[in-house]
């Protein structure tokens, strides 16, 4: 069963280094990244630095993956550095991976948060035995239009600023959004997006109580890591409560159903307790999140027949604002006849005392 090292949380008056891994969003839209800085700081009450290569243009950071890991490199081996958070995703942080030393991760436990291409980092961190945070980057969630959302400020404080379970997962009640405000429009900063009413979380299947460590991330990315230097071995998939999310380009269900299917050939379906589906991301219409429960139900039930396999959909992660925060590695507990989802330890460790 997966078992990671849990870093140091975070306090007040922390620094966090702002790190680009793929690609160079602060580089093409600078007033966004800055908008996120200001905001990530005023919000927690950190201090932001950048890396040496976050800032650089998209183009240069595309043709220099090695930049991009020593980066992460440099910021796990600061002593001054308390987290690192991805400024954006992208498509190609991949490519860093030959150029990662797993003992420098391994030996400077510190956070690292963000989603979608950074599971790459994720699972790398996951390689390097250190539990890590699938949530929010810079630009696209704590840059929100208008300020950052306070479901998604309460979760990260309850994960990141304390070393206590964070407990039940509370499903957003304020509504939710996937509009798209043009980033190149610096006149939009200030408008709010539009929220669409919440809808709850979708408990499709599985009875009693399930526990286990959480692993997961983008499906797409997940689906180009298989056979990767950092894809987990058959043992780590035991008893975990895997967690899945479509990114922005809103894959088809059927290409859903197909990278379910490849986890199902691994045999990684059988091994887990649970599954936790995101809400789609992208313009994908509501009329048509049940095409994708339905391409899960496929492979989970018609074709490897685990009917009594505990599934959540529509879940507050991922490509979805505001977000939640899930932590690797961290035991999380499905509770299908009293319909929750809760973290039962803590993500992070206290200081050791002085």
């Amino acid at each position: 069963m997966l078992k990671l090292q849990k870093p140091p949380k975070l306090s007040p008056g922390d620094t966090v280094a702002a790190i680009s891994l793929s690609w160079g969003g602060p580089g093409a839209y600078p007033h966004r990244y800055a908008a996120g800085k200001r905001q990530l700081m005023e919000e927690f009450d950190l201090r932001v630095v950048e890396t040496a290569h976050a800032l650089h243009p998209p183009e240069w950071l595309a043709r220099n993956p090695q930049a991009r890991a020593e980066d992460l490199m440099s910021a796990f081996a600061d002593p001054a550095v308390n987290a690192i958070v991805s400024t954006i995703g992208g498509e190609d942080s991949i490519r860093i991976l030959p150029y990662l030393d797993f003992d420098v991760i391994r030996a400077n436990p510190k956070i690292f948060l963000g989603y979608s291409d950074s599971t790459v980092t994720h699972f790398a961190c996951l390689k390097a035995g250190l539990g890590s945070f699938y949530g929010p980057s810079i630009m696209a969630n704590f840059a929100e239009n208008g300020g950052i959302f306070p479901y998604m400020s309460r979760a990260l404080r309850s994960l990141l600023f304390q070393a206590t379970p964070a407990g039940e997962l509370p499903p957003n009640g304020e509504g939710w959004t996937v509009e798209r405000l043009d980033w190149a429009d610096s006149s939009l900063q200030q408008q709010a997006r539009r929220l669409q009413k919440p809808g709850g979380w979708n408990f499709l299947q599985g009875s009693g109580v399930s526990e286990g460590p959480l692993i997961g991330g983008c499906l797409e990315v997940l689906d180009w890591l298989r056979g990767s230097s950092v894809w987990p071995e058959p043992e780590q998939w035991e008893g975990a409560v895997l967690f899945l999310e479509t990114s922005e380009e809103k894959p088809p269900p059927l290409h859903v159903h197909r990278m379910l299917r490849c986890l199902a050939a691994q045999g990684i379906l059988r091994r887990i307790s649970a599954i936790l589906l995101g809400r789609p991301g992208g313009q994908t219409p509501t009329a048509e999140f049940a095409l994708y429960d339905q391409a899960l139900l496929k492979v989970v039930n018609d074709e490897e027949g685990l009917q009594d396999l505990p599934i959540v959909t529509g879940m507050d992660f991922g490509h979805t604002d505001p977000m939640l925060t899930l932590p690797y590695g961290v035991h999380a507990r499905v509770d299908c006849e009293g319909r929750s989802v809760a973290l039962i330890e803590a993500a992070v460790t206290a200081p050791e005392p002085s």
